[in-house]
């Protein structure tokens, strides 16, 4: 932990004296009074102010006591380990049978997750710390299967010359759809709805042009409609 002690005049003084020392802001320090300061008697006897101050850190040990409590719970056999760099912090489980943990499309993964979070920046006010929750390599699994279900709909949505609107999904993965599609030559991306149903709609771009480098056709029995939808770098996640 991180903490400096300091004598001055006055309290405030000493704490601004701590904070340069420490390179922080006042929001992400603690501080305890170890002396008040005292004038004395006819100035003499007097005494500064004494302070500790020490950064607040996220309590790691507490969340990682809470993933082994849950694996217990279950009567699940796996492992906790965490890597910590600046203000991130990124949980493994490893292990085996851990789909539970997972749930459908990673929902109680997701759930674990946001309870890591609450539990990492309880009390962090200006200063918080990012977390990140992964299972047996879900994360890296799912990513991929995001984009190939992006590539797909892309060409569907090409191919068809009309809009694709997929299932709604959480922030992280529509960031991933988006990304992958972000320098589709014949495709834009957008969000639309309000959470948790909040989803990804994928449209032709109208000035897209097929291989032949002839303007796209509407198909047989389609008419063509001419709409115009916000560019993929200006969209809200």
């Amino acid at each position: 932990m991180r903490e400096t002690e300091q004598t001055a005049k006055t309290v405030e003084e000493a704490i601004q004296q701590g904070l340069q020392i420490l390179g922080a802001q006042r929001d992400e320090v603690e501080v305890e009074v170890l002396e008040e300061p005292s004038s004395g008697i006819l100035g003499f006897g007097s005494k500064p102010a004494k302070i500790r101050l020490f950064v607040k850190e996220a309590d790691l040990s507490k969340a990682q006591k809470l993933l082994e409590n849950v694996l217990t719970i279950l009567n699940l056999k796996g492992m906790v380990d965490f890597t910590k760099t600046d203000d991130n912090v990124r949980f493994e489980i490893s292990g085996e049978d851990l789909g539970i943990l997972i749930g459908h499309r990673g929902e109680t993964l997701n759930a674990l997750q946001f309870l890591l979070n609450v539990i990492l920046n309880k009390g962090m006010e200006g200063k918080r710390v990012s977390c990140a929750l992964d299972i047996e390599g879900y994360r890296a699994r799912r990513d991929r299967t995001l984009q190939i279900l992006a590539e797909k709909m892309a060409q569907k949505a090409s191919t068809e010359r009309r809009s694709i609107s997929l299932e709604p999904m959480l922030p992280n993965e529509r960031r991933i759809i988006h990304m992958a599609l972000q320098n589709h030559p014949y495709v834009t991306t957008r969000s639309q709805g309000k959470e948790p149903l909040r989803r990804i709609v994928i449209s032709p771009k109208e000035s897209a042009k097929d291989k032949s480098g002839r303007g796209a056709r509407s198909r047989p029995g389609q008419h063509s409609r001419s709409t115009s939808f916000r560019s993929t770098s200006s969209r809200e996640l």
